[in-house]
């Protein structure tokens, strides 16, 4: 049954039809200097992207034609006749007589001097008339315009007390002007109790600002009192201070000199006792009245 089932070579003849050949693809080499032969009949296929045929960029630019670039000594030749035939117009211009420019106040007007225009030599005998008056004084003045009329017309009678009628309308004018004084006054009243509330309210807010400014000067002499006491309680701390530590110095001095006096005091009495510093001044007077009466004694005995 496979067998059977599998399409043989004319069953494909028949199914498939075809112009050209059937061969493969043949790929360009990438560094080959000249391309590989393909079967006669074969196309040569490359990257679209270098065929001159696929458009790159803007397709609404104006297309650039790939021309071949002409020799630059062959264009010199007519660019130099340009330049000249440009110099030599300009030079003409330049030499041309022109029109001398107007005066301080005046301006030229452009007039056609052409020789198209055509010379009217036909004249005409006309003789001119004049008169004082105007000739459109005295012609009315023209209508003013006035649509046409167009419909038709109607018209009612109204009698003078049929619109107004006073005893009627004169009670909604009352009510109006009574309304408007009584809310005139109000307003005015109220603007007056308000401008009162403001005053009293000002007069407060016074009262407070000076009571709070008296209360900060009394707080800011209290604190430089304080500020004074303070000083003057740390200047009295400090000489307490400085007795103190001269107390203390002197305190210490004694306690480290009296190891060196205790040894040295009864030498220094011995040796001052023995210069005759320390005498007793009973026998020191007894001695000076008694010496002193003896000599004066012996002085008058040996006289």
């Amino acid at each position: 049954m496979r067998s059977a089932m599998r399409p043989t070579k004319e069953r494909l003849s028949d199914l498939y039809t075809f112009c050209n050949r059937p061969r493969p693809v043949y790929s360009r080499p990438k560094y080959a200097e000249h391309p590989a032969p393909h079967e006669e009949g074969a196309t040569g296929y490359g990257n679209i992207m270098y065929d001159r045929r696929v458009v790159r960029g803007n397709t609404y630019a104006q297309p650039i034609p790939q021309q071949p670039s002409a020799d630059p000594a062959d264009l010199q030749g007519p660019q130099d006749t340009k330049k000249r035939a440009a110099m030599g117009r300009k030079r003409a211009r330049e030499l041309r007589c022109r029109t001398p420019e107007a005066v301080q106040g005046r301006t030229h007007v452009d007039v056609q001097t052409e020789f198209y225009l055509e010379e009217l030599s036909d004249h005409i005998e006309a003789a001119d008339a004049y008169c004082q008056t105007d000739l459109f004084m005295d012609r009315p003045p023209s209508p003013h315009f006035i649509r046409a009329k167009t419909g038709k017309d109607e018209g009612t009678q109204i009698e003078g007390e049929e619109l107004f009628d006073f005893d009627t309308e004169v009670e909604s004018v009352l009510e109006v002007l009574v309304a408007k004084t009584l809310e005139q006054s109000l307003l005015e009243v109220m603007e007056e109790e308000e401008l009162a509330c403001l005053l009293a309210q000002q007069r407060s807010f016074r009262e407070l600002r000076n009571a709070e400014l008296a209360e900060v000067q009394r707080l800011e002499e209290q604190e430089h009192r304080l500020c004074d006491e303070k000083g003057r309680r740390i200047a009295q701390q400090r000489e307490v201070l400085e007795k103190e530590q001269d107390v203390a110095k002197k305190a210490k001095m004694v306690v480290l000199t009296m190891p060196c006096l205790t040894n040295l005091l009864s030498t220094v009495y011995t040796t001052v006792g023995d210069d005759g510093h320390f005498f007793d001044h009973v026998e020191e007077a007894l001695i000076h009245e008694v010496a002193q009466k003896r000599l004066d004694d012996f002085e008058k005995l040996d006289s």
